[in-house]
């Protein structure tokens, strides 16, 4: 048997970091080290009892625990998106589950850095979140970027438009400081799952009800009807895009997705183009490569994949 990938996740839970961690629970195809959180989509509190009654609606959280980490951006105030994700950042589901998990004790970044350093080049971060966490845990310890086996990003965008400015990508609008000292950090392995492929992984009511377990289909069904209204009020697609758990399927088998290498940097300090990446895709700042942009996906294959997860048991998913 395939030893699992030691993973830890870092999220902001809202509407699709929720169906991230989902997917990532569900695959059972990871050694999950522990869940992170921060000020993102909602507030750190919020996105931490989020992340808890994703646990509890799955069984596992006694396995997987918890960590609080940044409660804002490094220099900027909070952007929430509660026009997107809901109050509470999951749609209203879940709204009657008490909170019954307590995060752990330990920082976010503390933790990140013990299990990196105790498991040098073992350990892949999935970061579905602004990136405020991973920038403090290299300010706390630069070495970490020779330890990791990889850093998967959800953020950014380098053909497309934004998605919360006409140029920027919401993980990286808010907190662009911390964007640019990940892509400038040296990981030797740094993947960027930007909207130009996860507006391509669509969620639709189809798809939805091919779900077999009926409390996750519920929960799926519910938590994403606004996301999808919306979709559909900005795009014209009866769909909402899976953002988060497209990074999560990339740790999962990067087949699904085509990448090739360049220079990326965020943009901080501009009045109409905060948080955008800019990829050099002529070279023509000649400097080399520092990460793996995913340009395409295979849509119908990812789609497969995912609802093939949330169909597993929890017996057949520790199997």
């Amino acid at each position: 048997m395939t030893a699992r990938k030691k993973v830890i996740l870092d999220v902001d839970t809202g509407v699709d970091d929720a169906l991230a961690i989902m997917l990532a629970v569900t695959s059972g195809q990871f050694d999950i080290l522990g869940i992170t959180t921060v000020s993102g989509n909602v507030s750190l509190n919020q996105a931490t009892a989020n992340t808890c009654k994703i646990l509890q609606l799955l069984g596992v959280s006694a396995e997987i625990p918890v960590y609080r980490g940044a409660s804002k951006p490094l220099v900027r105030e909070p952007f929430f998106e509660h026009n997107v994700h809901g109050r509470d950042g999951i749609g209203g589901a879940l709204a009657d589950m008490p909170v019954l998990k307590e995060a752990e004790a330990e920082a976010a970044a503390d933790f990140i850095i013990r299990q990196v350093l105790a498991q040098p080049g073992e350990v892949t971060l999935i970061m579905t979140a602004p990136l405020t966490n991973l920038a403090q845990v290299l300010q706390k310890c630069p070495e970490l970027v020779q330890h990791t086996a990889e850093v998967i990003i959800m953020g950014g965008v380098v053909k497309g438009y934004g998605n919360v400015t006409p140029t920027a990508e919401y993980n990286m609008y808010v907190d662009p400081e911390a964007g640019k000292q990940v892509l400038q950090a040296g990981f030797e392995r740094l993947t960027l799952v930007g909207l130009d492929v996860t507006r391509q992984a669509l969620l639709t009511t189809a798809d939805i009800a091919r779900l077999r377990n009926p409390e996750i289909a519920a929960y799926v069904a519910q938590s994403t009807a606004d996301y999808r209204q919306r979709y559909f009020e900005r795009n014209g697609v009866q769909a909402c895009a899976l953002h988060d758990p497209l990074a999560v399927a990339v740790a999962m088998n990067r087949k699904w997705v085509t990448v090739q290498d360049y220079y990326v940097d965020v943009e901080t300090r501009s009045d109409l183009c905060d948080g955008q990446t800019v990829c050099d895709f002529q070279n023509r700042l000649n400097r080399p490569p520092n990460v793996s942009v995913c340009l395409e996906v295979d849509d119908r294959a990812f789609m497969e994949g995912f609802i093939h997860s949330l169909n597993q048991e929890l017996t057949e998913r520790r199997e």
